[in-house]
């Protein structure tokens, strides 16, 4: 098994972190986070995840058993900008983050189940670059070498979505944006590419076996 160590290393590389943006949701009345790009949440209590993708995606990762769950939401480098192994190194941390809160929870690694979603061709800057395809390759494939099951996806195409998860029952909704009322979503997705390309993403944090 894989740990992450260092977690608690707040130094200028380390862009994920745990997403602070609380609200009550009146349609489903209950408590709920949203979720930004370059965020993460896990949770043992019942409430609501909720965030939306253009060509970033998101795992959403539970143990059914416990009833314990999280979300992220990343994007990977643009390849233009560095090596490939630099894309895969941030990758495989921002995924690590949220699969290591979860078991810090109380979660067991051998019965996480995810759902994936996004990776959308919505940006113009970024659809030459093929980063809507390699962020959904990617967490398809980092799932897959780390044996977690997808239980459910929703990727690539054309449209941003919203995602709602509960992650105490493993509910997924998803609403389909219209290309239109993308506006805030490509500018914090913009923002976000900007930043991963001056910032070293993964900082002093060392993933070993």
């Amino acid at each position: 098994m894989r740990v992450l160590t260092a977690l608690a290393d707040q130094g200028p590389g380390l862009i994920e972190h745990q997403a602070a943006q609380r609200y009550f949701d009146r349609n489903f009345s209950c408590e709920a986070v949203k979720i930004l790009p370059g965020e993460f949440f896990v949770t043992t209590r019942e409430m609501l995840l909720v965030t939306v993708l253009g060509s970033c995606v998101a795992a959403c990762i539970r143990d059914p058993e416990r009833g314990i769950g999280g979300m992220n939401h990343f994007m990977l480098p643009d390849a233009g900008t560095g090596v490939m192994s630099r894309s895969a190194r941030y990758g495989a941390y921002a995924m690590e983050l949220l699969v290591n809160e979860l078991i810090k929870s109380g979660a067991r690694r051998s019965a996480l189940q995810a759902k994936v979603f996004g990776g959308g061709r919505v940006m113009a800057t970024l659809a030459n670059a093929n980063v809507g395809e390699r962020n959904a390759g990617f967490v398809l494939d980092y799932l897959a070498q780390e044996g977690i099951p997808v239980v459910a996806q929703d990727l690539l195409d054309s449209h941003a979505r919203k995602i709602y998860f509960f992650p105490r029952s493993g509910r997924v909704l998803l609403k389909r944006l219209a290309r239109m009322n993308n506006d805030t979503l490509m500018r914090r997705e913009r923002e976000y590419q900007e930043r991963l390309s001056r910032d070293d993403a993964s900082g002093d944090i060392e993933l070993f076996s």
